[in-house]
C-alpha cells in the first residue's frame, strides 16, 4: 500500500510544473471542484482561496493532494480527466494517455517521445517574422490596442474562461490596461511554445472589433 501511495503522489510530483502551468489559467474552477468533492478540507480550501496568485494556488492544491491517501489522489486525477475539465484545459489531454501503472514502473514522463536517429533530425530553422515567442513587452503593447470589450475579446479570440477573466478584473480594479495584459499573459502561459507573435496576431486580427486594423502589425516585424 505504501508503495502505491508513493507512486500516486509521485505522479503528481513528477508533473507538478506542467500541471501548474496548465491549471493556473482558471484555478478557481479547479478549486471549486476539489472543494465540492471534499478532496480539500475547509481549512485547506480557505487557505488556498486567500492566496491571490494563481500559480501559487495550483501549487498549494497539488501540495495538499500529495499528502492525501491513494483514493483521494486517484479521485483528483480522475477529476482532471473528466470531459468538462479537459474541455476547459485542453492541454490536460496527456493525462488520458498516461498509464498510471506504467508511469510508476518505468518513470517515463509523458513528454518523452521516441526520437529519430541523429542523422534524421532536421536542423532547427531560424526564426522568421512572427515565429518568435511573444514577449511581455509585446503583450503590453498589444494591451494598449484592445478596447473596453477586452473580456469578449479574451473569450472569443483567446478562448479564456469567464471565471478567470472575472478574477483578473477583481485583481486589477479600474486598471483596464493591466486587465488586458493579465489576460494576454494567461493566454501565453497556457499556450507555451505555441504563443508566437504570428499566432497572437492571427487570433486578434480575425475580428476587427478586437483591435484596430494594423495596430498590432508590429507583432509580425522582425525584432
Amino acid at each position: 500500500m505504501d508503495g502505491e501511495l508513493e507512486g500516486d503522489a509521485g505522479l503528481l510530483k513528477k508533473f507538478k510544473i506542467q500541471l501548474i502551468d496548465v491549471l493556473c489559467g482558471d484555478v478557481d474552477y479547479v478549486l471549486q471542484h476539489c472543494h465540492s468533492l471534499s478532496l480539500l478540507s475547509q481549512r485547506e480550501y480557505e487557505q488556498i482561496k486567500a492566496t491571490v496568485i494563481p500559480s501559487q494556488q495550483v501549487r498549494d492544491i497539488l501540495d495538499y493532494m500529495m499528502t492525501k491517501d491513494r483514493k483521494s489522489v486517484q479521485s483528483f486525477l480522475n477529476l482532471l480527466k473528466k470531459d468538462d475539465m479537459q474541455k476547459s484545459f485542453p492541454r490536460l489531454e496527456f493525462l488520458k494517455e498516461l498509464s498510471l501503472s506504467e508511469a510508476r514502473t518505468t518513470g517515463e514522463t509523458v513528454t518523452k517521445r521516441k526520437q529519430p536517429p541523429a542523422e534524421d533530425v532536421p536542423q532547427k530553422k531560424a526564426f522568421t517574422k512572427g515565429d518568435c515567442m511573444v514577449s511581455e513587452k509585446q503583450l503590453m503593447l498589444v494591451a494598449r490596442c484592445v478596447g473596453t470589450g477586452w473580456k469578449e475579446v479574451a473569450r472569443v479570440a483567446l478562448d479564456l474562461p469567464s471565471t478567470r477573466l472575472e478574477q483578473i478584473a477583481e485583481e486589477n480594479p479600474r486598471n483596464h490596461r493591466e486587465c488586458v495584459f493579465a489576460a494576454l499573459r494567461c493566454w501565453r502561459m497556457r499556450e507555451r511554445d505555441r504563443a508566437t507573435c504570428a499566432r497572437l496576431h492571427h487570433l486578434l486580427a480575425q475580428d476587427e472589433a478586437a483591435v484596430e486594423p494594423g495596430s498590432i502589425d508590429f507583432l509580425l516585424e522582425e525584432s
